[in-house]
């Protein structure tokens, strides 16, 4: 059983701090970049708040990491190439219910651009996350496979509903919904490849 990170908020605002000042930005230069109020900022920073899963969104796509870079430990040895389950990120939405795994070895999240990375994501019954298009902006390539229930996903005026191993592959960044129509909760996986962040 993987380590449910409910201590996660004292360790993303550290990151996260961390983050924005070793890029020389104040709270209000985030603001600006990631569309997140500076006051929310501070409450974060303060462990005063949860972040939810839209605002890691932002708040990654800002800083030109994926949101398993923002959650791997620091102490992991880079280039290591196995993470047992045990040890694998696992990080609840406080928002939605939805929890987050990073599957991929976390030495991997260390290392420079074009790496893969295996995300599972569950989705409660009748939950919905709204990420908008910063927020795939260092993402090249991207696959979800649906391991049970069903998921809908809708991006700009395209929907989709999945089932069990229907797959879906992304096209261009945009804004992006993921919802649960269905009873059960919904499992998948997520391959992404990651890329170079613009501007």
């Amino acid at each position: 059983m993987s380590i449910i990170l409910d201590d996660t908020t004292a360790a993303l605002a550290v990151r996260l701090r961390h983050e924005r000042e070793q890029r020389g930005w104040t709270l209000a230069d985030l603001a600006a970049r990631s569309g997140v109020s500076r006051a929310m900022l501070s409450k974060i920073e303060r462990e005063e708040a949860s972040p939810t899963a839209a605002l890691l969104g932002r708040l990654s796509g800002a800083f030109g990491l994926t949101m398993s870079q923002l959650f791997a430990r620091p102490e992991v040895q880079p280039g290591s190439l196995l993470t047992r389950a045990a040890d694998q990120p696992l990080w609840r939405d406080p928002d939605t219910g939805f929890t987050r795994r990073s599957l991929s070895p976390q030495g991997s999240m260390q290392e420079g651009n074009a790496a893969l990375e295996l995300v599972w994501g569950e989705l409660p019954p009748g939950a919905e996350i709204a990420y908008t298009m910063a927020s795939y902006a260092i993402i090249k390539d991207q696959q979800l496979v649906v391991i049970s229930g069903q998921l809908a996903i809708r991006r700009d005026a395209t929907s989709h509903i999945l089932d069990p191993g229907d797959c879906l592959r992304w096209g261009p960044p945009m804004d992006t919904v993921f919802h649960n129509p269905g009873a059960a909760r919904c499992r998948y996986v997520i391959a992404l490849l990651r890329g170079t962040q613009s501007g």
